[in-house]
């Protein structure tokens, strides 16, 4: 019966022979083993250890009574009992199989893939343990072998529904969507009411962006599995993106309720939460995530990242440094655009880009190759951005856009992001030849469109910032493709082949931290719009917050700048300045009591610092003329917010870095002809900001040659840089009509 698996009947027999002799050895073991198939794995154990106690020869009851404690969770007292099992029988499959399992729990993988392999040498037909050595192989990354044990799990036993459902997570590991779907639908045919599966074919159809079909997928698994923790998280993810963000966060919620030491929940709640910018509820669920699982991918370059953007900085040098070793060692640890902030090493910010790339963004070759374009009258150009709307990079680059030759060049745009309706949109929409919405397309369908459309160009404006698609990029858009203005930094892939820079951000020494070809503009690679409005309205000193009197040095860029290294030069130079205030933006009020706080414990009364809230961009340019100097940051300069300032007539002093995000500011007064505000260490960028703030007359002067130079020199001067724009894309295309591979090109003056 117990053969059978007839368990229910098999039991009290066994009972009643242990009533008529207790020290049976095969009635006590097999009770076990019965207790343990049904789900009574202590039962099981306590019964097996009695056996053992009677006869502790026999290599059966050691390995079954590993098995149980597999079960329970208690991999290392698991380990024992296999290890004493093969022992008493070196050849005993089922036991090495087993041992495999609990070095498997205790994440010893390698060690489990050998035991597996011993298994399959003693037993060749074991399609159990070619499973179990799949799924150790899944753990070590390597998909493509684990692949090859699922097929021969399903050749010896074709009709597993577990073995199917895993053959598609490693299909899914390795961007075989399609296939991987395939495999779903066979282990549910096989069982309709697999959970497992459900949840499965949910992640597929939420990398194939079929959004819909993955929340009901989603929504049947936890039907049939209500305290499914995984597809509660990942039904909160697709909804997040959905933009439904209230059903995500209770999605995140009840998982925790369900696992409360569940570390993916607490992160992906602490990316939705810092995404609402409910900063400090954010904070918390990235440090409880911490606590259960500091390894997390991603988590800790997430945490410090939203720590800085309300300027909390505990332990933040020796954070960062642990940061930087993470990504020495290649460790998916940081999203690439939070990390120009942390850290100004190119090469670290390579890796991070590199890492994130091969892991989320690979190369995807399931397009055919693009039909190789002729030479015409007119390139096209493809921008694809999310963010073209009311944000600084429209606002640096809408008149490039208008301001194309159309008889050499015809633009489309490729919209990522929400549809805001306001007026920047509606200007970029008449300012395109075809303005495109592609939010609710899916990246396959967008790179097929851009390649019917015959673009020549892909140009990506977002790189690694909000709402990038850089899937679509993956499958190829364009014969050429351009990372331009959105990120400043390499994209780490092999399929952008240009990224537009100028000598400056990139010096020709830094080219070797790039994947891309660097195309050098002439005096500066950001785009500038002449249209930009200054709104005609008066502000005073006493409506802004200001004192009457004194030295107004201000920062207007986004909080996360900030690092304490730099707030440290503030602070000596507010000490030296007498009656001078800092000027900052205040993105909530947890900014405002933490930089207060840090003043006051570097001995600069917090009233000092005055706090200006969001403004419409013209306003904001009229207001900011109330400050005598611009104070920039690093490793993340000024860019927009430096252009901003300039462009309003105030003097903008800088730092110079080593990585393009912080050599931006010095690109841009270089190309405006105030080389001088430009130093390349915190103590120089101190001294002279005292000097400029203690001598009027000097500043006054400075004030002048801005407003002199601001309409003469090449920084704002948008039809010169959209001729030379245009020729960096006439380059392009005639190394590539030429059958040249993407090089480096300079741009003459």
């Amino acid at each position: 019966m117990h053969q059978q698996g007839r368990l229910a009947e098999a039991e009290p027999i066994y009972e009643d022979v242990l009533r008529q002799a207790p020290a049976h050895f095969d009635a006590l073991h097999l009770l076990g083993v019965v207790a343990m198939q049904s789900g009574r794995a202590q039962r099981g154990v306590e019964l097996i250890k009695k056996a053992i106690g009677i006869n502790p020869r026999v290599a059966a009851a050691h390995s079954n009574l590993g098995r149980a404690l597999n079960e329970l969770k208690r991999p290392a007292e698991a380990l024992a009992s296999h290890n004493k099992a093969i022992t008493l029988n070196p050849k005993y499959a089922d036991a090495y199989n087993s041992r495999g399992n609990a070095l498997a729990d205790l994440k010893r993988f390698k060690e489990a893939v050998s035991n597996y392999d011993r298994a399959i040498a003693l037993k060749p037909n074991y399609a159990l343990a070619f499973y179990n050595r799949g799924v150790a192989l899944m753990e070590l990354g390597h998909a493509e072998d684990a692949l090859a044990s699922y097929d021969k799990a399903i050749a010896l036993s074709p009709d597993s529904a577990e073995t199917h459902n895993n053959r598609a997570n490693g299909l899914l590991r390795l961007k075989r969507p399609d296939e991987a779907l395939a495999s779903c639908d066979r282990a549910l045919a096989l069982q309709r009411d697999y959970p497992e599966a459900h949840n499965s074919r949910g992640n597929v159809l939420k990398e194939l962006q079929r959004t819909s079909e993955a929340l009901a997928c989603y929504d049947k698994a936890i039907a049939l599995k209500p305290d499914y923790a995984e597809a509660h998280i990942n039904r909160g993810n697709v909804l997040t993106g959905m933009k439904r963000r209230g059903d995500a966060l209770e999605s995140y919620d009840k998982a925790i309720a369900l696992r409360p030491e569940f570390s993916e929940a607490h992160t992906q709640r602490g990316h939705l939460l810092a995404e609402f910018k409910r900063i400090d509820e954010a904070l918390a669920s990235y440090s409880r995530a911490i606590e259960i699982n500091p390894d997390h991918e991603l988590l800790l370059g997430s945490w410090l990242h939203t720590k800085m953007r309300v300027c909390e900085w505990s332990d933040f040098g020796e954070q960062v440094a642990r940061l930087a070793k993470k990504v020495e060692r290649s460790e998916k640890a940081v999203p690439p655009f939070s990390f120009l902030a942390l850290s100004d090493s190119l090469a670290l910010q390579r890796t991070a880009a590199e890492v994130l790339v091969a892991a989320e963004f690979p190369p995807n070759n399931s397009l055919p190759d693009i039909a190789k374009h002729q030479k015409r009258n007119k390139i096209r150009l493809g921008y694809f951005s999310a963010d073209f709307r009311d944000h600084p990079v429209a606002a640096l680059a809408a008149e490039l856009f208008e301001r194309h030759d159309r008889s050499r060049f015809e633009v489309i745009a490729f919209a990522m992001g929400p549809d805001t309706n306001d007026d920047m949109r509606k200007r970029l929409k008449r300012a395109f030849d075809k303005f495109i919405d592609i939010q609710p397309q899916p990246d396959c369908e967008v790179a097929l469109l851009a390649r019917n459309l015959g673009i020549d160009i892909a140009i990506d404006l977002t790189g690694f910032t909000a709402d990038s698609r850089t899937k679509i990029f993956a499958m190829r858009a364009a014969p050429i493709q351009v990372n331009y203005l959105g990120y400043p930094g390499t994209m780490g892939a092999s399929y952008i082949d240009y990224l537009i820079g100028d000598p400056t951000v990139i010096p020709e020494s830094n080219r070797k931290h790039f994947t891309e070809k660097i195309v050098y503009l002439p005096h500066t690679y950001q785009a500038n719009d002449l249209k930009r409005r200054i709104a005609d309205k008066t502000f005073s000193r006493a409506a802004s917050g200001l004192p009457p009197q004194g030295c107004v040095l201000c920062c207007f860029n986004n909080n996360h700048k900030i690092t304490p290294e730099v707030f440290d030069c503030w602070m000596r130079i507010l000490k030296q300045v007498e009656g001078s205030v800092l000027w900052l933006l205040e993105d909530n009020a947890t900014v405002g009591r933490n930089l207060r706080q840090e003043a006051e414990r570097r001995g600069v009364r917090g009233e000092r610092i005055v706090f200006a809230e969001r403004a419409p961009h013209a306003e904001h340019l009229t207001r900011q003329r109330l400050a005598d100097l611009f104070l920039d940051t690093l490793p993340y300069n000024a860019h927009t917010t430096a252009s901003d300032a300039l462009w309003a007539g105030v003097p903008v002093l800088t730092c110079m870095g080593d990585a393009f995000a912080g050599r931006v500011a010095a690109s841009l007064l270089n190309a405006i002809g105030l080389p001088e505000l430009v130093t390349s260490t915190l103590q120089a960028y101190e001294t002279l900001a005292v000097e400029l703030a203690t001598n009027p007359a000097k500043l006054g002067e400075l004030r002048r040659r801005l407003a002199a130079n601001r309409l003469t020199t090449p920084l704002f001067d948008t039809p010169l840089f959209v001729r030379h724009i245009e020729a960096a894309y006439t380059s392009m295309c005639e190394r590539y009509w030429a059958d040249l591979p993407p090089d480096h090109i300079q741009i003459p003056r």
